[in-house]
Order: C-alpha cells, then sequence, then structure tokens
C-alpha cells in the first residue's frame, strides 16, 4: 500500500479550454493558460480536501450575427474580443479511486475575482463582464510520487454579463494541467 501524507502541497500549470456561453458569443472553445499552487488535506484513506489558488485567463469572441451582438456597446470595428484573468480560488473534495490512493476524483465550488478585462473596440471603456463569479468543478487527478496531472470540467453559475438582463453569459472551461507535488 502506498502512503499518502496528511499535507501536501504543490504547484501546477496548464490549458483552459474555455468559452463564454450565450446568445452573442461564438461557439467552439478558445485556448488560454492557468497556473496556481494548492494545499491537501488527506482526512482519510479515502477523502481529503483541497484548497487552490489559480490564475486562469479566459478569452471570448462576439459573433458576426448583427442580431446577436450589442451594437451599441462597439466601435464600427470588426474586432470584438475579451480577455479576462481571474484569481479563482477552488475548494475541492478529493476522493481516492482504487487501493493506491494515486487517482482523486475531485469536485466542489470555485470563486473567480475578476481582475483583468480587456475587449477590444469597446465604446466609453465601459465594463462588459462582472467582478466575480461562482462555479462548479469536477473532475480526474492523478498524483505520482512528485508529478501531478488532472483534468477538470467547470462549469459557471453566474451571470457574469455586467451590461443588462436581456441575455446570461456563463463561463465554462476544460481544465488540463501538470504539476509538482512536495
Amino acid at each position: 500500500m502506498d502512503h499518502e501524507n496528511f499535507f501536501r502541497a504543490g504547484i501546477k500549470g496548464g490549458v483552459n479550454l474555455n468559452k463564454v456561453n450565450g446568445k452573442s458569443y461564438k461557439e467552439g472553445f478558445n485556448y488560454n493558460f492557468q497556473a496556481g499552487a494548492f494545499l491537501q488535506f488527506n482526512f482519510s484513506r479515502k477523502l481529503g480536501l483541497q484548497p487552490e489558488v489559480n490564475f486562469v485567463q479566459t478569452s471570448s469572441e462576439f459573433s458576426q450575427d448583427g442580431t446577436d451582438i450589442y451594437d451599441d456597446l462597439f466601435l464600427d470595428g470588426s474586432q470584438k474580443k475579451s480577455k479576462l484573468s481571474y484569481l479563482e480560488v477552488p475548494l475541492l473534495l478529493n476522493y481516492n479511486l482504487g487501493p493506491s490512493r494515486r487517482v482523486k476524483l475531485q469536485a466542489g465550488p470555485a470563486y473567480g475575482g475578476l481582475i483583468k478585462q480587456t475587449t477590444d473596440s469597446l465604446v466609453r471603456g465601459g465594463k462588459l463582464y462582472k467582478n466575480g463569479e461562482w462555479s462548479v468543478l469536477g473532475g480526474l487527478w492523478i498524483q505520482l510520487p512528485l508529478v501531478n496531472l488532472g483534468a477538470r470540467y467547470k462549469l459557471g453559475l453566474t451571470n457574469v454579463n455586467a451590461v443588462d438582463d436581456r441575455q446570461t453569459w456563463k463561463n465554462q472551461a476544460i481544465q488540463l494541467f501538470i504539476g509538482l507535488t512536495f
């Protein structure tokens, strides 16, 4: 049997494949990055808690359909892309699968605070996105003696549209990462 310490810490980084769901947005995922640190508290052979702090970058692009775009928000340019930077704090429950305790099922809530938003061609420098969002995460974590690998799905719960209530915009992502555990 593998021994698992009560407390562990580590770093990780990887790809954030994201999209904003909403009528005004193009379909498909955009490639961005994420990096962060985590702590693990293993309370039993099967259960543990993993708080994290991650820098997560997302991007989106408005569709070209004139009926879907908030025309009054943009100058007459065709550039309608946004780049968002979040400080995301997940609190994940780890459930060890199998006797080795190397493969963990993860699930839990996350809060993302918007650090910076950049939008091309925006009139009056206004804000399109709310300052924070709640989401839920679920995925698989493989923890080897030094290296860790993971894949997660993120589902946004908060409407991030700060313009008005005409449309609901929610973030969605697939997060793939590799890291070191100490």
